[in-house]
Formats: C-alpha cells, sequence, structure tokens
C-alpha cells in the first residue's frame, strides 16, 4: 500500500489527461489523514492552481465557515477534489479526465479511511455515487457504500451564487454532525 507521500508524489508527475498541460500546480488534496470526514469537490479552480491547495478562494473561505459551523476545523477533516488539475475556464471535468484520477482519489480515501465523505456539487456525487444523481432532488441525503456514509450537498461556489441554497446546505452540515456523533457512539 502507497503512503499519502508517495501517493502525492506520483500525482505530481501524472500526465494522463490533458489538465496536466494547463495546469499551474496539482491540487492534491489536504488535512488529517485520520479524518472522520472527507470532503470531495469537483476540481481546482483558479485559486487553487496558484496556490496548489484545495478551496482556497472564495469557495474555500465558506467551506471553512461551514466546516466551523458544525464545531470542527479545517485541519480535522480532508479535503479532495475528484480531479487534481484545474480544467479551463473552471469548467467540469471531463469523464476521461475524471477516469484518469479516479484511482488517486480512490488511494486517498483508502488511506484516510473516513467515515463519512462530503461530495460537494453534482460532479463529485456522481463520480463517487451513483453517475445518474440529481444533486437537486437526493442532496442532504445518506448513501451507505463499505464502511462509508457518502452525502451529496451543493458545492460552495454554488451557494456563493444562490444564495437561498444556504438554507438547504446547512441543514445538510447539521445532518452530518448527527451523524458523525452517531457513527462515534456506536464505535466506542
Amino acid at each position: 500500500m502507497y503512503t499519502m507521500d508517495e501517493l502525492r508524489k506520483f500525482c505530481y508527475s501524472c500526465h494522463k489527461c490533458r489538465l496536466s498541460g494547463t495546469r499551474t500546480n496539482v491540487v492534491f488534496g489536504e488535512g488529517s489523514e485520520h479524518a472522520d470526514i472527507m470532503f470531495v469537490g469537483e476540481g481546482p479552480g483558479y485559486n487553487e492552481d496558484v496556490q496548489g491547495r484545495p478551496f482556497v478562494g472564495k469557495a474555500g473561505q465558506l467551506l471553512d465557515k461551514m466546516i466551523e459551523a458544525i464545531a470542527l476545523k479545517r485541519s480535522d477533516v480532508y479535503i479532495a477534489n475528484v480531479v487534481k488539475c484545474r480544467p479551463p475556464e473552471n469548467r467540469n471535468p471531463f469523464e476521461d479526465e475524471s477516469n484518469a484520477c479516479l484511482n488517486y482519489l480512490r488511494w486517498q480515501v483508502k488511506l484516510v479511511k473516513p467515515k463519512i465523505i462530503v461530495c460537494l456539487g453534482a460532479v463529485s456525487a456522481k463520480n463517487l455515487i451513483n453517475p445518474n444523481l440529481s444533486i437537486s432532488k437526493q442532496r442532504g441525503q445518506f448513501v451507505k457504500k463499505g464502511d462509508i456514509y457518502f452525502m451529496p450537498t451543493y458545492h460552495p461556489s454554488y451557494l456563493l451564487r444562490n444564495e437561498p441554497a444556504k438554507k438547504d446546505a446547512w441543514e445538510d452540515f447539521k445532518s452530518i454532525a448527527v451523524k458523525l456523533k452517531e457513527i462515534k457512539e456506536i464505535s466506542t
């Protein structure tokens, strides 16, 4: 089994898809490698590409506030994306690009061993839960796969453009906190 550092090195030298040709930095992921909760977005944006870190722009600032609202810190969770390189013009990653990166994400999940994976947006949810998932119809609903509970919710960048959806996302995050508490009580 790989270590996180070995996996990071593989990602930094990856040229499996066209996104590697336009990236400034690989955005591998960050946070606690023993996190109970993992957040997975679709791919890096401009700020993330420049800094080489996930969710550092306005959407990242909102995500940080949402995490803090359920009594956690960014350092308590693990944050990653489906693709590790920025798609041009912040478009959604194409299927072949997502497929080229998914094994990296699967290894991150194996190494972190989260109890809950929060899929931020439709791209993440479709890649990790079900390709036919409708984020507007299924957000906030847990799906158990193996030992992990997956929950799709709105992407923070969507919430920045659609203020009324923040209420739904807040309900989702409260459910995440409750589910984590339940899981911890069962395992003690």
